[in-house]
């Protein structure tokens, strides 16, 4: 029985709001809140068009009655009910996450919401203060760091593994614009295409904030300063699909980032390195279920998925034993929701929340996303100069 289970003899409650066909992250959410049986998806709406969030929801398996057209119907008429929602995954159009997350929150609802949290930092701040102010959870869903061997090299920085953090390297390069997408017939329900949806910087907002994250989540800092050359790679292009951001760490570290939606033939290229006084550690996404470490005597260990020798927070996001069997994107996203199930849990009964759960991304973290964004952005505009972020 897991713990959700145990603690409350059934799943919570959750709607999702967006996610209707032909969204790829609608699915992947639905799947990872339910993988661990740790939520019931009770309720939704799942287009801002009324008529077609209903038939979505009934597609789902929604009963008809709980298929709403709006989120404010949704979350007045959930809160009569007894068995009402607790909960709420918003996977919407940027533009749209800080009304339905202000909308949830003030009704007392806890939220897990797509990146970024929101297309402006004061918008993402103001949620951060109202999250923290009702003392609901919350959570980001930069899923990456629900990959066990993500979360060993987290562990392993923070024990000192490496040393002395001195240098950290993130790649996030994916081919979605190497063509003009924006002739393509389908190019009017690009929603991120138009900056009043996506936001001011489609390239930072889309996968910039997930390399930032992971920048900060294993090195355990957040940004103190950045420079950052951000633009397209594609003639004539509205929208970015390319940066560059050079940064230190609150503890002193350097590092760079490159993030390019534009890199033809790639198939999302991630990498993550972190380098130290000792030692270095190294994980790719094509080969996630490994992490490579290797020091200045001459050593070279792999870690893998599902090993013994792997460190608390590694084994708690492995789902499967190491015979073979690998693990991937779908399962790194539900450890995401499997943590923010056990931080409900805790919130709704009092109790404190196991420290392996609480390093999930919160609103806090999304804000931090949301003020990189716009730091880089700033950068850009005064001619790539370093800009503070306090």
């Amino acid at each position: 029985m897991n713990p959700v289970q145990a603690a409350l003899g059934r799943p919570i409650r959750l709607a999702v709001v967006g996610g209707a066909a032909p969204s790829l992250i609608g699915p992947v959410h639905r799947t990872a809140a339910r993988l661990d049986g740790r939520f019931d998806i009770v309720a939704g709406v799942l287009s801002s068009n009324a008529e077609k969030a209903r038939r979505e929801g009934a597609s789902i398996g929604l009963a008809p009655e709980r298929s709403y057209g709006a989120v404010e119907d949704m979350i007045a008429a959930e809160a009569i009910r007894a068995d009402g929602i607790e909960a709420v995954a918003v996977m919407t159009p940027n533009d749209s996450h800080f009304r339905i997350a202000r909308a949830a929150i003030a009704a007392g609802l806890d939220v897990i919401c797509d990146k970024p949290l929101t297309n402006d930092p004061l918008d993402a701040e103001a949620l951060a203060t109202a999250a923290a102010g009702a003392g609901v959870a919350t959570a980001v869903t930069h899923n990456y760091s629900g990959y066990p061997m993500i979360r060993q090299a987290r562990a392993l920085v923070e024990a000192g593994a490496v040393g002395e953090l001195r240098l950290i390297q993130v790649e996030y390069l994916g081919a979605g614009l190497a063509l003009r997408v924006e002739d393509m017939p389908d190019a009017a329900r690009r929603w991120r295409l138009d900056p009043a949806k996506g936001g001011p910087s489609l390239v930072l907002a889309d996968i910039g904030t997930h390399a930032h994250h992971l920048a900060c989540y294993v090195s355990g800092q957040n940004f103190a300063a950045l420079s950052a050359e951000v633009g397209t790679l594609m003639p004539g292009r509205r929208v970015h699909d390319y940066a560059q951001v050079r940064f230190t760490l609150r503890g002193g570290a350097r590092g760079s980032m490159s993030i390019c939606q534009g890199a033809a033939g790639v198939e999302n290229h991630i990498l993550v390195r972190v380098f130290g006084s000792t030692g270095h550690i190294e994980w790719r996404h094509r080969e996630h279920n490994h992490l490579l470490r290797a020091d200045t005597t001459g050593m070279t260990q792999i870690y893998s998925r599902g090993s013994a020798n792997l460190e608390p927070a590694a084994k708690r996001a492995t789902r499967i034993p190491r015979a073979g069997h690998p693990e991937g994107f779908h399962e790194a996203f539900a450890n995401i929701y499997a943590d923010f199930a056990e931080a409900v849990v805790a919130r709704r009964l009092n109790q404190p929340l196991d420290p392996l759960a609480a390093t999930i991304p919160g609103f806090r973290e999304g804000a931090e996303g949301v003020r990189f964004v716009a730091a880089a952005l700033r950068s850009q505009d005064e001619g790539q100069r370093w800009v503070t972020l306090g």
